[in-house]
């Protein structure tokens, strides 16, 4: 924990807020350093001289902004600043020394990306359609059954038989995660994931008041005798990515698949499966969600194998009794997801449109790794034969993941630490993500690529490591 206080001289405004502005500050400015832990709610109080309610406003307005996370169970820590909780827009390449952004894992858009000319021909169409109107009235909380039909036929696309009526029509992949786990889970629940995992499930845990626990994981996935101890904690629900797993791109075998499957019907976890980037594959094993059908919730997006911008994603329950829960908490969140964004959807899955468009992401996606492992070569040694937006880089000796981006950074490119995806205490290993799908162009990519590897050839610079 750092001895961190905040200097309020010479800044106006509200209490909270001034000491909002100091850490927004001391952290732009590099003296608080990413994954930093922040003095508790009182010692800060006590240093300040302020009231511990005055601290709590302050550390809300800090996580309002982006600035800092808490986590239950070990306290608030500093956001690494290229995981924010609102995502950018990555800078243009305007020149030789603009930053180039290798740290947002956005889908590789194709040279001429047909999805808005899709989409100019769906409004085209839509507003000649007599029907036009009632997409802008109250809909059912888990959707038209038209949008949900619409569902239930995507996620058969990565191996899931659903009827409609178990399918809720959610506002994207994180708004599905979000109905899952709150339906699934009470404050204070302790939830299983791997131990290296998507940010946004580390955010909503510590909303949700939820404990999370780090299972380990290998080059095939979830470790069945890792997952077997961690049941020993208690925890009634899992949550994984099976296939191209955020951050480390592993894809979880068939034969992997059932020996965790074999466990979580042993100890009668409930399993919230996320498969944000399946379809990139041309052949993926089963879901889990299929060998354990009785406790699979499953969540098929399309942010990031159609377009970011079309914030629709399916979320398919066990059973049609359990819709009625989730779309009750989908409600509380959003009352609807909006039905005009869930049309565009529903018409895309069936004209064909969804499947050209994944078909495109997957072709650029492939060629992008390709242009990946020809710059980094050698120093990416077990570099994915499947197509995929992000690379976990594992760091020489000497490193620091931390020391490693910044450094890179200050060469003119932005990766993502490990320190960003590790659930709990454990200690982080030395090792980056590289996202490949966020620079505009592929010039841009070969660019960041090459300044990667210059910044590993070089070796660590002296004291480099944030302090």
């Amino acid at each position: 924990m750092t001895s961190w206080t905040p200097q309020l001289r010479g800044r106006d405004g509200p209490l909270y807020r001034v000491i909002a502005d100091a850490l927004a500050a001391d952290i732009d400015e590099g003296r608080l350093a990413p994954g930093t832990r922040l003095p508790t709610h009182r010692e800060l109080a006590e240093k300040v001289g302020v009231t511990v309610g005055t601290v709590t406003r302050a550390y809300a307005e800090a996580e309002r902004r982006g600035l800092i996370g808490g986590e239950v169970g070990r306290g608030t820590f500093v956001r690494h600043r290229d995981a924010p909780r609102h995502l950018p827009t990555p800078a243009p390449d305007t020149g030789d020394d603009a930053l180039v952004e290798l740290g947002l894992n956005w889908p590789a858009t194709p040279p001429g990306d047909p999805a808005g000319t899709a989409l100019r021909k769906t409004l085209d169409a839509l507003q000649r359609s007599p029907r036009l109107s009632e997409l802008l009235d109250y809909q059912p909380h888990a959707g038209l059954l038209a949008h949900r039909e619409a569902g239930a036929k995507w996620l058969s696309r990565f191996g899931l038989e659903v009827s409609p009526e178990q399918v809720v029509v959610c506002s994207g992949g994180q708004h599905a995660m979000e109905v899952a786990l709150t339906a699934l889970t009470r404050p204070g629940d302790t939830v299983l994931a791997e131990a290296l995992t998507y940010p946004g499930l580390k955010v909503l845990a510590s909303r949700l008041h939820l404990r999370l626990h780090g299972v380990a994981l290998d080059e095939h996935g979830l470790k069945p005798d890792a997952l077997e101890a961690a049941c020993r904690t208690g925890a009634k629900v899992l949550f994984c990515v099976p296939n191209l797993q955020n951050p480390t791109g592993t894809v979880m075998s068939e034969e992997r698949r059932r020996r965790i499957a074999a466990v979580v019907r042993k100890h009668g976890l409930t399993v919230v499966e996320d498969d944000a980037y399946g379809l990139l594959l041309d052949k993926c094993p089963p879901p889990l969600s299929t060998l354990v059908p009785e406790s699979g919730w499953f969540i098929g997006g399309v942010s990031k194998l159609l377009a970011p911008g079309l914030r629709i994603g399916y979320l398919a329950a066990p059973s049609e009794a359990g819709t009625e829960r989730l779309a009750e908490e989908a409600a509380l969140a959003v009352r609807m997801t909006p039905p005009l964004m869930a049309e565009v959807a529903a018409r895309w899955v069936n004209d064909g449109t969804a499947d050209e468009l994944v078909v495109r992401r997957r072709r650029e996606a492939q060629e992008r790794l390709e242009l990946a492992r020809e710059v980094l070569g050698d120093l990416l040694p077990k570099a994915p034969r499947a197509p995929t937006y992000h690379l976990w880089l594992k760091l020489p000796a000497g490193w620091r993941a931390e020391s490693f981006t910044a450094q890179a950074r200050r060469r003119g490119v932005s990766v993502t630490p490990a320190e960003v995806f590790t659930v709990g205490p454990a200690t982080a290993p030395a090792a980056v993500r590289v996202c490949l799908g966020a620079p505009r162009t592929r010039a841009s990519l070969e660019k960041g690529l090459r300044r990667l590897r210059e910044t590993l050839e070089g070796g660590p610079e002296p004291l480099a490591s944030i302090v």
